[in-house]
């Protein structure tokens, strides 16, 4: 999936982002964005169009205003001509500066949507990729729950009943925070990073067999939930079998694909008498000493493999 299969409405980021609107563009709230990517038409002014992504919303900070200042009315009125034919989606001038007023008419007569932020002129292109590539984002839908304990995103993912709404609610009478249940979105918002929610509809609400739906949010706080993720860790968790061999060591990587990234992942047997949600704290503590380079596993098999090696040579000496 591409960027492209996903959009965001130009109305959409004039709210979130506060923008003021300097002129009267019909159906302009409903102007699609289709991609992350923004620009700074400095060269466009300048006249050199060739590559000229067309799609892409044009922020004007300082740089671009000052140049145009440099201008003659005839010159200017020339430049800013040229540049709105091009149809971008809608331009943006940062700094709070006061546009030109032939800026203003033009956009008006191609129909560009003129917005204006007091943002400096970095700051807020920098935020603006962030939201877009959040919400370009490819995406798909799981049937899980994500949690998170001690800073990373743990996605538990397993059949329904095996206990995954149950653990997450121990989880959160431990301290930790419940991002979804049941139904997890999952966005890649960069080639390395997985971001989970919570549909709108069943954010911060966890369904307990025997119980009900309960209200995490109400019952224990906002300290208890939270409203986006990264995943870092998935845990497959399964009812036990007795026919199968788990991993009792650690020592290889296993990794769940999503969205073509690959995700740190255990497999966790379940069955009566085991603790889930002290075992998930474990296995994040875990998982956070192996980004830091330290791998239990690894270390007591390098001590095991010493040891046996030593054991060799005193042999080899006593014969």
């Amino acid at each position: 999936m591409s960027d492209s299969s996903y959009n965001v409405t130009l109305g959409r980021i004039i709210s979130e982002f506060k923008l003021e609107e300097l002129n009267y563009v019909p159906g302009s709230h409903d102007i699609l964005i289709k991609t992350s990517d923004i620009n700074r038409p400095g060269l466009q002014l300048a006249g050199f169009y060739e590559y000229c992504d067309t799609e892409r919303i044009q922020i004007i900070g300082t740089v671009e205003m000052a140049y145009l200042a440099s201008l003659s009315y005839e010159e200017r009125y020339a430049s800013l001509k040229a540049f709105f034919k091009h149809d971008f989606p809608c331009v943006i001038i940062a700094r709070g500066k006061e546009p030109f007023p032939e800026m203003v008419e033009l956009a008006t007569e191609y129909g560009v949507p003129l917005l204006r932020t007091d943002e400096e002129t970095s700051r807020f292109a920098s935020y603006l990729i962030l939201y877009l590539n959040v919400e370009l984002a490819p995406r798909i839908t799981m049937h899980g729950v994500l949690v998170e304990v001690y800073g990373e995103g743990v996605l538990m993912l397993g059949e329904s009943g095996v206990g995954k709404s149950e653990t997450a609610l121990e989880l959160v009478k431990r301290g930790h925070r419940l991002v979804a249940d049941d139904v997890v979105e999952i966005r890649k918002v960069s080639n390395r990073t997985l971001v989970g929610s919570s549909p709108d509809i069943i954010r911060h609400f966890i369904e307990i067999r025997g119980v009900g739906i309960i209200d995490v949010k109400n019952l224990y706080g906002v300290g208890a939930v939270k409203m986006t993720e990264n995943i870092n860790l998935v845990v497959n968790m399964e009812l036990w079998d007795t026919n199968k061999q788990y991993d009792r060591l650690g020592i290889n990587d296993e990794y769940t694909e999503i969205l073509g990234i690959k995700v740190p992942s255990l497999t966790i047997p379940v069955r009566p008498g085991r603790n889930l949600a002290i075992i998930i704290e474990v296995a994040a503590m875990n998982h956070r000493q192996k980004k830091m380079g330290y791998n239990a596993a690894k270390v007591l098999n390098e001590r095991v493999m010493r040891e046996i090696e030593r054991n060799s040579m005193r042999n080899m000496n006593g014969d």
